[in-house]
């Protein structure tokens, strides 16, 4: 439909598929905003993901008070990715780049043609697919459960390997509900409702942290509290599920499923699938390498090496993904038609999102202490485990702004129906972060932490004490990043013309520095009470820094989320 055309009049339309389309950005509702992927669309992504992940702060600051970084705390972590494998391969990033360029363009064409029901018909033959390759899947991993995780966890034995195991059978069908939940947020992405399919996780952490409040109540072992978080795990698979499917049905209320593979639509998103499957298998292998060397490190490297990762991706998710979910249907419709009109929005994105994850960089590395310590240094995890993961954070961090940045050049390029470079890039940035890693990680487990002082001691011993290998591990994951970013963006200066950021990279980089200091300052003023006392003052006056410089240098908040700020 062209711009501006009035929506076809829904009482001539005959019974079938029911297309909702976009309405003007002034009445209120869910839209892109403007036409603009990166505007309204953007800010409902951020508004769920935000959401989500501050519920999974609670969570996972639950978690760390409950099993701090013990043999449960690796148990239970080390089971969670396992299956995991299975909602990488086939969830939200493999569907978004194989499905939604494909359905998003026939919800367009259903929006001209009220009788064209190829897009519900695609939906409904997608979902049987997804359904029933997942379900195989789920019932495998459950019967391989130990041999599973004995390869992925090589350094796991004796009472952590069986409880990991247990873990990973009670989680597996979880899990596999959450690929289901991936399609209902590439049907609702595509129709330009973005705000639900993000917010729905919040369903996901509540359960997980109401199962182990209950059980914790009544006195509980930690062995019994890791298996309570892993059926809050399956029960907020359910739910986050449930809570999508009214608002999809009411978008395609003629949905059917079926296993129709000769749709030439359902074999272009197939066709589409090896490759992105292929890339995002490949990313899953580094995650799966981390885990496999993590296991191989002293008690508690795995715990804090997947605390640091939830704190690394917070930004990754709640700037970088925004941008990208919501800008994926918008080029996909763009096409190859328009390269000058696509790197506009490219750098444009790329804009907004600096001004939020180069500060989140710079306050990791230079104030991530204090932040690890406020959010998780209680119960049975203490300040030693706050130094380890804060250590490991900003090794992270290194990497952070091109993690970041990746995940929209990678839709950009899915969008321009190409999801084999992606692909190739991605078992460059593995082979690169493994070999770095494997460099790195042993050095560096040479030195432990006694209190919160690091000391040079033999690798493997210091029973008790908390080793630094799972830095070696990160910086690993950010010289890889960095790689990988630097590979995408001459990928596509091929396709669209060089791609930059504008001018503002040295505004948020210097504010960002003097907010740091400014932190910096302030905990130095107030002396050394209780993390959590200190972070209120701390990032409050870092807060207020960034934002002041940054508006007298003429970046204005308001536009960066909503997408009206300059480049």
């Amino acid at each position: 439909r062209a711009r501006g055309d009035q929506p076809p009049n829904r009482s001539t339309r005959p019974p079938g598929l029911r297309v909702v389309t976009p309405t003007p950005p002034e009445s209120g509702t869910e839209t892109a905003g403007d036409g603009d992927g990166d505007g309204a669309g953007a800010a409902h992504v951020g508004a769920g993901i935000l959401l989500s992940r501050l519920s999974g702060l609670v969570r996972e600051v639950v978690t760390a008070g409950v099993l701090g970084l013990g043999v449960s705390a690796d148990a239970f972590r080390a089971a969670l990715r396992i299956p995991n494998l299975m909602q990488n391969l086939l969830g939200e990033g493999v569907l978004s780049a194989s499905f939604i360029p494909v359905y998003a363009r026939l919800v367009d064409r259903a929006a001209e043609d009220p009788d064209d029901e190829e897009a519900g018909k695609t939906a409904g033959a997608v979902a049987g697919l997804l359904a029933a390759a997942t379900s195989v899947l789920v019932l495998v991993g459950m019967v391989l459960a130990r041999p599973l995780t004995k390869v992925l966890t090589p350094g796991f034995e004796g009472e952590k390997l069986d409880l990991t195991v247990s873990l990973v059978r009670i989680m597996f069908p979880g899990i596999g509900v959450l690929v289901l939940s991936a399609w209902c947020l590439a049907i609702l992405n595509s129709h330009r409702r973005f705000f639900l399919s993000y917010v729905a996780p919040v369903l996901w952490n509540v359960a997980q942290i109401v199962v182990v409040a209950v059980v914790a109540i009544g006195g509980s072992t930690e062995q019994s509290l890791a298996n309570a978080l892993a059926w809050g795990v399956v029960l907020g698979g359910i739910l986050q599920f449930a809570v999508q499917v009214p608002t999809v049905r009411s978008l395609v209320p003629d949905l059917k499923l079926s296993l129709d593979r000769r749709r030439q639509t359902v074999q272009d998103t197939l066709s589409r699938l090896g490759p992105v499957i292929f890339g995002r298998g490949i990313v899953q292998i580094s995650g799966y390498v981390d885990l496999f060397l993590a296991s191989l490190l002293v008690t508690g490297a795995l715990a804090a090496d997947t605390t640091a990762q939830f704190l690394y991706i917070l930004p990754v998710s709640l700037f970088g993904m925004s941008i990208a979910a919501a800008e994926l249907p918008e080029l996909s419709r763009l096409g190859k038609q328009a390269p000058a009109e696509m790197r506009r929005r490219v750098e444009r994105g790329l804009a907004r999102v600096s001004f939020f994850v180069v500060p989140t960089a710079i306050i990791y590395l230079a104030l991530g202490e204090l932040l690890v310590g406020a959010l998780f240094e209680r119960g049975r995890f203490g300040p030693s485990d706050t130094r380890l993961v804060w250590l490991s954070l900003a090794a992270y961090a290194l990497g952070l702004v091109a993690t970041t940045f990746s995940r929209l050049l990678q839709n950009t390029l899915y969008a321009l129906d190409d999801p084999r470079t992606p692909a190739r890039l991605a078992l460059v940035r593995v082979v690169v972060g493994t070999l770095v890693a494997l460099s790195l990680m042993f050095w560096f487990d040479g030195f432990v932490l006694v209190g919160t002082d690091i000391q040079r001691q033999a690798a493997g011993g210091s029973e008790g004490l908390l080793h630094l290998g799972v830095v070696g591990i990160a910086l690993g994951s950010s010289v890889a990043a960095w790689c990988e970013f630097l590979l995408l963006r001459k990928a596509l200066a091929w396709r669209v013309g060089h791609i930059g950021i504008g001018d503002r990279g040295p505004i948020v980089l210097t504010a960002a520095i003097l907010a740091a200091a400014a932190g910096r300052i302030v905990a130095l003023v107030i002396g050394d009470p209780q993390p959590l006392v200190a972070a209120i003052p701390v990032f409050g006056v870092a807060a207020a820094v960034y934002l002041g410089v940054t508006q007298q240098l003429g970046i204005r908040v308001r536009d960066e989320l909503v997408g009206g700020g300059r480049t």
